[in-house]
């Protein structure tokens, strides 16, 4: 059997239509982003921050997956648990696809975190208007999305996937944000094989035995019949 870890980043959602968020001036659709991505930003103005995500929220209703996201729950289904699936993303889209059990390192759009009870919820609607907790009732509800400056979500169980992996790819990522930048060194630090598949190549792309430039949409289905085919 092959172990396999793919991680995906914003690439792989852009081509069905969700923003990439951050512009070429390094803004987040306007915002700079310690103003809406980071614990200090919240605090100093939260109406600002929940209205950013209520927003991202709203838009996921307006877009569909692709055939990269379809491709690796396909890939789900033939490998079982010799597939782990990290994402960067906060969307759904994976889930939507057909995936389950993935690894949201960054948080989720559709769920809300209580920094008061410190208890997660599914989450549909907005934030904005400070709604109460549905298990402690406090109004200390946030997007339970991970900022600049706090930890990912399972870092440990995503170190034990690198270490245990025999293929490492990266799927639509910019190889600037740690510590999913990284994942990479990691995978091949324990002797696994790697492979970017991005539509340019990104900053690290120097790490990866292999890296194949175009559409994610193109892209990773052509990877995942290969990969399949391999097994047959």
């Amino acid at each position: 059997m092959t172990r396999v870890v793919v991680l995906t980043g914003a690439g792989i959602s852009a081509e069905s239509g969700v923003p990439t968020f951050r512009d070429s001036d390094g803004l987040w659709e306007g915002h700079p982003v310690e103003d809406v991505a980071t614990p200090e930003g919240f605090e100093r103005d939260p109406m600002t921050v929940q209205q950013f995500y209520d927003a991202r929220r709203a838009a996921l209703e307006t877009v569909e997956p692709n055939p990269a996201h379809y491709a690796l729950a396909r890939l789900g289904e033939a490998l079982g648990d010799e597939l782990v699936l990290v994402t960067q993303n906060i969307d759904d889209l994976h889930e939507r696809a057909g995936s389950t059990g993935v690894v949201h390192m960054h948080g989720e759009a559709y769920r809300a975190w209580c920094t008061e009870c410190d208890r997660r919820w599914p989450w549909r609607t907005t934030l904005v208007d400070d709604p109460a907790c549905p298990g402690c009732g406090a109004r200390a509800l946030r997007p339970d999305v991970v900022w600049f400056g706090e930890m990912p979500y399972e870092m440990n169980r995503i170190a034990v996937e690198l270490a245990r992996a025999d293929l490492f790819v990266s799927i639509g990522t910019s190889g600037a944000v740690y510590p999913a930048a990284g994942f990479v060194q990691q995978a091949r630090k324990y002797g696994a094989r790697t492979l970017e598949l991005n539509l340019e190549p990104s900053e690290g792309s120097f790490y990866f035995h292999e890296a194949r430039q175009g559409p994610a949409s193109r892209l990773v289905p052509e990877w995942v019949e290969d990969l399949l085919a391999s097994r047959d």
